[in-house]
């Protein structure tokens, strides 16, 4: 820290010097110049042609303008040392393959500029304006050059992202998400956003499971089709525009899917657990909607209440089952005798799966001084 500032001190005080050393040379010109300009105001007439301030080069003259020069010196000298620790710090987080490519786009914006600099001289740009010319060719062409190569980051020999795909935000529904149905839900919440994208063999297969004979197959596909339709009049979707990057039909639909994923930078949106694992091996972003259903779920704590109906028998002596609105189970221990009724009861245990929670409670007293009842959660995060 205190090299720091001494370095900041000499910074200043070089820049402060450089301002003071000119203004003081050149502080008789100055004076005599306000002196012409002031007599004319103060005497209202134009001072003889030889006539100048005949205290000029005096210490009360020059001072004043070396001071002024000095401090005008050391707030450019303070601004520069502020960016050059900017600049320094930036460079120091730079990566490697990003130093070379700035070092060649300079480079390549120099030579670049070089034939213009010399047609500018033989054209006999003058000599005022020819300085101005240079260094606003040869910045713009450095300019350029950076960015474009930038641009072909992912396949520059020294680039750290070489061979990576940039992330596009495009999302590619899968078969499985669509007959699901909550992913309409979720877009009209606002939940989803980017480009929607459904593949032509996604559509396809849709297409054959609403034409099977198997009439629950049948159903779930024309389900499936009539998603499609609503997500397709309300939000911006695309359809076997890019199927291009995974064309071989032979090859099963997941591995397409995985293939399409990665060549556009997109994120798979599905519900299957086994094309989620694919995915993820392959460095692609899988968005699972049971994951998300799971996130969502209201967390119930032990000595909670909850109104649950109990619809049938559990697999040990005396159990019965019951569902939150959610679709989680509840084992009720003594729950038996109150099978299709509707009872209070107490949580006593909540258990993480993988598949999700699984609670265990038991019917009590509402009397009993440790009952607090408590109506189970619509949802939400909170």
């Amino acid at each position: 820290m205190i090299g720091r500032e001494i370095v900041r001190l000499i910074v200043i005080l070089l820049f402060a010097t450089l301002g003071a050393i000119p203004l003081g040379i050149s502080a008789p010109t100055i004076m005599n110049q306000i002196f012409l300009w002031v007599v004319p105001i103060v005497r209202g007439k134009v001072p003889e042609p030889n006539e100048g301030y005949s205290g000029a080069g005096s210490f009360a003259s020059v001072f004043p303008l070396i001071v002024l020069g000095g401090i005008a010196g050391a707030w450019v000298g303070s601004k520069v040392f502020d960016w050059l620790e900017r600049t320094i710090e930036r460079w120091d987080k730079m990566a490697g393959g990003d130093k070379v490519t700035l070092f060649i786009g300079l480079f390549v914006g120099v030579v670049i500029s070089l034939p213009f600099l010399v047609l500018f001289q033989a054209i006999g740009v003058s000599i005022a304006i020819l300085p101005v010319l240079i260094v606003a060719l040869t910045l713009g062409f450095v300019t350029v050059s950076i960015y474009a190569l930038q641009s072909m980051d992912e396949i520059l020999p020294w680039s750290r992202n070489r061979g990576k795909t940039r992330r596009t935000g495009i999302k590619i529904l899968d078969t499985n998400v669509i007959i699901d149905g909550r992913i309409y839900d979720v877009a009209r919440a606002g939940f989803l956003e980017g480009q929607i994208y459904v593949p032509g063999f996604v559509l396809d297969e849709l297409q054959y499971i609403a034409d099977d004979h198997n009439g629950l197959r049948r159903q779930r596909g024309r389900r499936g089709l009539e998603v499609l339709k609503h997500m397709q009049a309300e939000f911006p979707m695309e359809v076997r525009v890019y199927d291009k990057y995974a064309a071989d039909p032979n090859e099963p639909v997941d591995s397409r899917l995985v293939r399409l994923a990665k060549a556009l930078g997109g994120d798979i949106i599905t519900n299957d657990f086994n094309l989620n694992r694919v995915a993820a091996l392959q460095d692609v972003k899988v968005l699972n909607l049971n994951d998300l259903a799971l996130a969502l779920r209201p967390n119930v704590l032990p000595q909670e209440a909850l109104t649950l109906a109990i619809i049938r028998e559990g697999n040990q002596p005396g159990q019965g089952i019951g569902y939150l609105e959610d679709g989680t189970m509840v084992v009720v221990e003594n729950g038996r005798p109150a099978i299709g009724e509707t009872a209070e009861v107490m949580v006593t245990q909540v258990i993480q799966t993988e598949r999700g929670k699984l609670i265990f409670g038991e019917i009590r007293d509402e009397e009993g001084p440790e009952f607090q009842m408590r109506k189970p959660k619509k949802g939400g995060l909170f």
